[in-house]
Formats: C-alpha cells, structure tokens, sequence
C-alpha cells in the first residue's frame, strides 16, 4: 500500500495522524462521515452549551488514545504486530458506526429490539465485503474473538480508550471539570498480564479518580435532569407519530428514510437496502422533522414539539424512593386542566421512570493491578482502596416528569 500521511486538528488532543491508508478510507467512507451529524450526548447541549461536539469527534479521539496505548505496550515488548495494531485501530474507530439519531436516547425507539453495537458490526461487515476483507482482523477484535484479548478489552472493557476519550472530551466540551482524567498516565502504566490487560500499581490513584470522574460525570451531565426531560419528551414524540400512523392517520416525517421507520417497527437490518436506509438517518432527520410537526393537527404530538424546540421542558423530579402514586395522580390532574387532556393523552406529559449508574462493577470485568512483585490485586481489594464493592452497586433514582404550571399560549 502507498503511504499516506494526514493530520487532523483536534482540540482535545491537538494533533491527530492518520498515517496507513486503510484508516484514510474508513474515515472517508459515507457511512463515517455520517458520524459528524450525530451529538455525542444527545440533548446535553440544553444544559451546557458547548456540547455539541459529534461522534465523529469522539470515535477520531478515541483512535488517536487506540494508538497510544498500543505504542506503550509494544514498547514494553508486548509483541503486537502490524495487521494487529491496524485492526485495533479500525475496530475503535468504527465502534459507533451503529449510532442512529441522538445516539442512547432513541436506540430502542427506531428500531426495537436492536442494539447499536449490532449495527456497528452489520455495517463494519457490510464494509469489509467492500474492502476485500482488510477488516477480519478488526471484527475478530471488535467480536473478541481475535486470540488476544488484550487488544477487545482496549476497545471494550473497563478501560477501554473509548471511555477515556468521552470522559475526557465530555469534560472538554461541557466544561465541568470532575470529568477531567488522568488519561496520559493511565495509558503509560497500561500493561499485559498473563494475556490480559491490567494497570501497573503506580496508576492506582489514577483509576480511582477515573471512576470517580465517571460515577460525577453520570450525575452531573449524562443523567442531569434536564438531559432526561428532554430525551424522554424526544422518546414521547417518537411513539406518538408511531400511534397515530398505526392508527391511520397522516403523519410525514422530512424524510423517507424516516418515514420508513415510523412504519415499520421492525425492520430487518440484515437487509442491504434496510442498512442503508437507516445509515442516510442523522440527527438532522429528527429535528427538522421536530419543527415540521410543530403545527401538526395533533396537540400533543405539536405540544411535544414545541416544547423540546423552545426549550419549554418539562419539569422533572428526582429521588431515591419511588415516586408517591398519589403525587402522580395529582400532576396527571394538573396537566389535563392546563392542556385539556383526556386521562390517557395526559400520560404523554406526566410520567415515572428511573435513571440508574454503576460506578465500577467488578461482576463485569475487573480492573486488575500488576504490582512489582508480579501479584495481581482487583481495584476494589487494594490497601486502603477508594473503590469497594460497595460501589459496584446500582446507585437508582426515580423520576417523575411533569408540565410546569406556566403553560405557554401556544398549548391553548
């Protein structure tokens, strides 16, 4: 293969080096570049507005952290060889291909049933046909099914870069500086044990401020209550336009790539044309299409959309016990006088759910440290550990979703 060398500005990490021609053409490739038309966090930019860095962003972040991390092993004489370092490289950088409209928040709406890690690897196959098989190596990595499993658990695992890049760049982007991790470090004290990936005992408090950032990070940003307000009320418009065109009635989306989603609740994928149906899908589908039904004849799939375009969200709840029905009871009799809704319409703008966060599972995979003396300890089992397994806990808040008693004149 000829050489190629390109190099991409990335404000995280300053320079990004695209340095083998086969990344050159992934990254090319439609199906990427459709990345730069999907929010990394979705509706986050409500509440900091300077989170609207894309998913293309965070997958080139992540390869840039993919070859670091690869550098430091091989110069500790883990033997990786070309191809292997290659097909690292393309598994990380493809790993959210699968990404549809608004990422987490519609996954099970679109299409059901159908996780986006499914769809990365349908269309990381999909292109491998395309490059002749160059990608094999890179979907055994990304499938875990490549020997090493060093190389799966960068992509996929506790430690993966991919999370290293999102806390990083999150932080970047919304400016809240808890996310801030060690990411340099970590990746200077990543070693291979016995085949697997662990940390040297000098990064220990590295880690332990990594799950920490995490664990803050959840709270404060992914999980913020104004990001679930807003992704549930997108959740809501979604099953409303669904309803009314199971019921017959019209409802057209800006596109016919959405189009054929509203209709078909479960479309085979596996299907060429079905594939690349929902790879012409951006989050551009799904709010020009938010503004178009804001005069839909429907007042609550218009009132939905109005709201999440103005930013009149609904007023949200937390906390640690189960919402008290009585209360619910009390906002859905609320809601149907301010909008004049039945009791069935009103479940639209007044409902319960639960946000939920690990900060470290060891039952998932563990966070293994090598110390010098070649003993391995799990993070949690460290002397004086920050992180116990009384962390790895489900921490889960319920919610409550309701209308603010300022309704605005458009709902009248």
């Amino acid at each position: 293969m000829p050489s190629v060398r390109k190099i991409i500005n990335d404000p995280v990490y300053g320079f990004i080096t695209i340095d083998h021609p086969l990344i050159l053409e992934i990254i090319s490739h439609p199906v990427y570049q459709r990345l730069r038309n999907i929010h990394q966090m979705a509706f986050a930019h409500l509440v900091y507005p300077g989170a609207v860095h894309s998913r293309l962003h965070h997958s080139l972040g992540a390869y840039h952290l993919m070859k670091m991390a690869l550098g430091e092993l091989k110069s500790k004489g883990v033997d990786i060889s070309p191809e292997e370092e290659l097909g690292a490289q393309a598994a990380i950088l493809l790993h959210d291909v699968g990404h549809g409209p608004f990422s987490h928040a519609l996954e099970q709406e679109l299409v059901r049933n159908v996780h986006h890690e499914t769809l990365s690897l349908l269309l990381m196959r999909q292109l491998n046909t395309e490059l002749e098989g160059k990608l094999d190596t890179a979907i055994a990595i990304f499938t875990n099914e490549h020997p090493k499993k060093y190389l799966h658990q960068l992509v996929s695992g506790q430690l993966d870069v991919d999370r290293l890049d999102y806390l990083n760049r999150d932080s970047f982007f919304t400016g809240v500086a808890e996310g801030v991790i060690g990411y340099d470090r970590i990746i200077k004290m990543l070693t291979v044990h016995e085949g697997q990936l662990m940390v040297e005992e000098k990064a220990i408090y590295s880690i332990e401020k990594f799950l920490v950032s995490r664990r803050l990070m959840y709270w404060q940003v992914y999980l913020h209550k104004t990001v679930v307000s807003a992704e549930n009320m997108l959740v809501r418009v979604i099953r409303r336009a669904k309803e009314l065109i199971a019921a017959g009635e019209a409802v057209s989306a800006v596109s016919a790539e959405l189009n054929f989603f509203l209709k078909e609740p479960n479309p085979d994928l596996t299907i060429k044309e079905n594939l690349q149906r929902f790879c012409r899908l951006d989050d551009h589908d799904i709010m020009a299409t938010i503004k178009q039904w804001c005069n839909h004849p429907d007042r609550i799939l218009s009132i939905l959309c109005s709201y999440l375009v103005e930013r009149k969200l609904l007023k949200v709840k937390l906390q640690a016990d189960p919402i008290d029905p009585a209360f619910v009871e009390e906002k859905t009799t609320e809601a149907r006088t301010l909008l004049g809704l039945s009791k069935a319409e009103a479940a639209y703008f007044v409902f319960t759910g639960e946000a939920c966060n690990t900060t470290y599972n060891p039952g998932d995979e563990r966070i293994n440290i090598l110390y010098k003396d070649g003993s391995i300890k799990e993070i949690s089992k460290v002397d004086n550990a920050l992180i116990q397994h009384n962390l790895s806990d489900t921490v889960k808040k319920h919610y409550i979703c309701y209308v603010r008693e300022k309704v605005d004149k458009l709902t009248s």
